[in-house]
């Protein structure tokens, strides 16, 4: 069935900044899968193997005196879910913002699936879907215009992008709903959305910051069955089979979800491991807020410019309903 017809409103807030296409104006070397023509493949980074997705190596990010991320090692495996932990201020967001290529270190490196996101962000934006903490979501337009326009934004190629753009909404459970308004949604169909924009691009590495705060239990357990899904899928043109890396408060997610899990606190790894041996390190009777705390020193603190935190998560919840 077609779909109905829209208003004008929404589809010129569609076209408004998307740049023009830029196909074939890439360097065969910048494109995904491999070096260009004539160039020798690029070596990996020491300590980096064939099955490794994200290698951290004495990561470092000050901002003026403040070391937010210190002296960070962390390996990420291909297609394992791996949960990034610790309490406000500890330096999760800015670590994923140095991976997504958003900061650059100030030392050490970091590499996604063995390129230097520092060096190389373009090639590195193209194997990653990312779903920030707060919404990304334009209410004003349809869930399908929402994921339409990242499709553009992601230069994935005119003759796919119908294919994509259903294949997405298809993968989250939105294909009736697509062509309602976003701000008709509701929290965990916003959620599920944002997840479909991350998809498009069908991601090696898909980086999740708080992807259910504010939702309700109920919205909480969908959107995390709809991710597991994903990682289950296989075959040709599917989206799946990829890595994970997310954040969360929530600690009966990290244990039910994460393969692995590292704790974070003042911008360095205090522990690292499957929440089942760092439980066991502490005890048979220990839960994995027992190990946040042990690790954290048993408080959740918020650091300098935790006020703005709070009133961005009080803010970002409201708007989830």
């Amino acid at each position: 069935m077609s779909a109905p017809p829209r208003a004008k409103g929404p589809r010129r807030r569609l076209d408004r900044g998307v740049t023009k296409e830029r196909r074939g104006k890439e360097a065969p070397s910048e494109r995904p899968g491999g070096e260009g023509e004539g160039t020798a493949p690029q070596e990996r980074p020491g300590g980096e193997g064939e099955d490794t997705a994200v290698l951290c190596a004495g990561l470092t990010y000050r901002f003026g005196e403040h070391v937010a991320v210190n002296d960070v090692d962390l390996a990420i495996r291909h297609g394992e879910t791996f949960g990034l932990l610790g309490p406000n201020g500890a330096g999760k967001t800015t670590t994923i913002r140095m991976l997504t290529t958003l900061l650059k270190p100030a030392a050490g490196r970091v590499t996604v699936f063995g390129v230097d996101a520092a060096a190389r962000p373009m090639l590195v934006r193209r194997m990653i879907g990312y779903v920030p903490q707060l919404l990304s979501a334009d209410g004003m337009l349809t869930g399908r215009e929402n994921v339409e326009l990242f499709a553009r934004l992601f230069d994935v190629p005119r003759a796919q992008r119908a294919a994509r753009v259903a294949q997405a909404l298809a993968a989250m459970g939105l294909s009736e709903a697509s062509n309602r308004l976003a701000r008709t949604y509701s929290g965990g169909m916003i959620r599920r959305l944002e997840l479909a924009q991350a998809l498009i691009n069908a991601p090696r590495l898909l980086v999740l910051d708080e992807p259910t705060v504010g939702l309700d239990p109920i919205a909480r357990t969908d959107v995390w069955e709809y991710i597991a899904e994903l990682r289950s899928m296989k075959g040709e043109g599917e989206v799946g089979g990829m890595t994970v890396l997310m954040t969360t408060h929530y600690m009966d997610e990290a244990d039910t979800y994460c393969d692995r899990v590292a704790l974070m606190h003042q911008g360095r790894i205090r522990a690292e491991g499957t929440p089942a041996e760092l439980k066991e390190a502490l005890g048979a009777e220990a839960t994995l807020d027992d190990v946040f705390r042990h690790h954290t020193g048993d408080t959740l603190e918020v650091s300098s410019g935790g006020i703005r935190d709070v009133r961005r998560a009080r803010r970002t919840a409201r708007r989830l309903g």
